[in-house]
């Protein structure tokens, strides 16, 4: 069984990895950092200190009613992917940890095109 980097939890629920394969589990946050544990191998695991954070990205529809998943980008391993059935309660035990200003809403599908939109129109 995998040592959990957390002395303290805050925070269990049943969660979805997405980094590679869709993968069920618990996320687990807890006062060394955020991590996943898959529900039928233990070996696979994700563990991310909080000093490792950079970003906790949010993908927001519905103007804030529903948030279909969240990213966590971190600062040498890249971004990881994950969902779970209440992520407000997730945001509330992160930012405990994060700073405020480095949780951010990620891009809805419209802003994606305006912005690309206004590049295309600049560079010509």
């Amino acid at each position: 069984m995998v040592q959990s980097i957390n002395t303290k939890v805050d925070l269990v629920i049943d969660g979805t990895s997405h980094v590679l394969v869709s993968e069920y589990g618990k996320i687990m946050i807890g006062d060394k950092g955020f991590e996943f544990y898959n529900k039928r191998d233990a070996r696979k695991y994700i563990q991310i200190p909080w000093e490792e954070i950079d970003y906790v990205i949010a993908s927001v529809m519905f103007k804030g009613k529903w948030i279909p998943r969240y990213a966590i980008q971190t600062k040498k391993n890249g971004t990881f992917s994950f969902s779970s059935k209440e992520p407000k309660k997730v945001f509330r035990a992160i930012r405990e940890y994060v700073d405020p200003d480095r949780m951010v809403r990620s891009l809805g599908a419209f802003e994606v095109i305006k912005r690309n939109f206004k590049r295309k129109k600049s560079k010509s």
